[in-house]
């Protein structure tokens, strides 16, 4: 692989990444009612609402910093270097 190559890869998947975050926030706002049931449904699981949120905006903090620490950070290093 060339040193453009991986560049662009990692271009790509920090805009993927960051879409995917944005999509699963959006489900958050907008159908929250829905994925907390449907949720529930296929994890068989019985977590309060208010824990709910506090899971999956955790999960989406981490997601977000490793999408930054493994992504964004070393594709600006490379466009910076190269």
């Amino acid at each position: 692989m060339t040193f453009e190559t991986v560049r662009s890869v990692l271009a790509w998947c920090t805009v993927i990444n960051f879409g995917i975050l944005i999509i699963w926030w959006l489900f958050l706002a907008i159908a929250r009612d829905w994925m907390y049931n449907y949720q529930m449904k296929i994890a068989r699981l019985n977590i309060p609402e208010e824990k709910f949120d506090t899971v999956n905006y955790s999960i989406m903090a981490f997601f977000k910093v490793c999408v930054i620490v493994f992504n964004l950070a070393p594709y600006l290093a490379m466009r910076i270097v190269g």
